[in-house]
């Protein structure tokens, strides 16, 4: 699997989420809405959700395992970093 765009729409600085991303994979198949959140211990992403009947949030997509995850994360990350710095630049 390869990530083979990304695309980082940065949002203000009023709380937590910093940027909302979407990600193609393989050249093919396209997630939407993940999150980059700012927390206690420093930036993560959140995966597509939805509210259930029950009030809780669920993952609409998501990997199946931490290493998928922490890749997708750096990945993520570092083009968020990226246009982030292009932001305060103009």
């Amino acid at each position: 699997m390869q990530i083979t765009d990304v695309r980082v729409r940065t949002v203000a600085k009023e709380g937590k989420m910093r940027a909302v991303v979407s990600i193609t994979i393989d050249e093919v198949f396209v997630v939407h809405d993940i999150k980059v959140i700012e927390g206690d211990k420093g930036l993560f992403i959140a995966m597509p959700s939805r509210k259930a009947v029950d009030g809780e949030y669920r993952d609409i997509a998501h990997p199946i395992n931490s290493e998928t995850r922490d890749m997708l994360q750096s990945i993520i990350l570092k083009a968020y970093e990226e246009a982030a710095l292009t932001e305060t630049q103009e």
